[in-house]
């Protein structure tokens, strides 16, 4: 039986293929896990305009939203390239907001190395309102 966070790259890297990046090409696919087992994904989605582009993490945290999840347990980043995708600073704070400090945040890379780090770790002296 593969463990939870293999699944989760794989999950990440189907997501990764339906990627809608035209203007960068550069591909990110996201899954995690919720506080109710379940698994969400993400892809990003460009737009012309740029600002109004969303990140594959973004993706994946708005569908577990839409069913009901509330936290995230683990989440994987998957990068098109040799080298770790992390998230970027909005979604490494949007990650914050439905975490807890030791969330797990799995970059891995198109070659299947991981680097694993916690929220904490990724975004030291977060915003937080409590």
């Amino acid at each position: 039986m593969k463990d939870d966070t293999q699944t989760l790259i794989e999950v990440a890297q189907k997501a990764q293929a339906f990627s809608y990046s035209p203007y960068s090409g550069f591909k990110v696919g996201s899954a995690l896990q919720a506080d109710n087992n379940e698994t969400y994904a993400g892809c990003n989605v460009e737009n012309a305009a740029y600002p109004l582009g969303q990140c594959a993490e973004a993706s994946a945290i708005s569908a577990m939203i839409v069913a009901g999840g509330k936290k995230i347990s683990k989440i994987v980043i998957a990068s098109p390239i040799d080298k770790f995708c992390p998230p970027c600073g909005g979604c490494r704070q949007k990650i914050k907001e439905f975490s807890d400090s030791d969330t797990q945040i799995i970059m891995s890379d198109k070659n299947g190395r991981t680097k694993t780090l916690s929220i904490a770790e990724l975004l030291p002296f977060a915003f937080e309102l409590d």
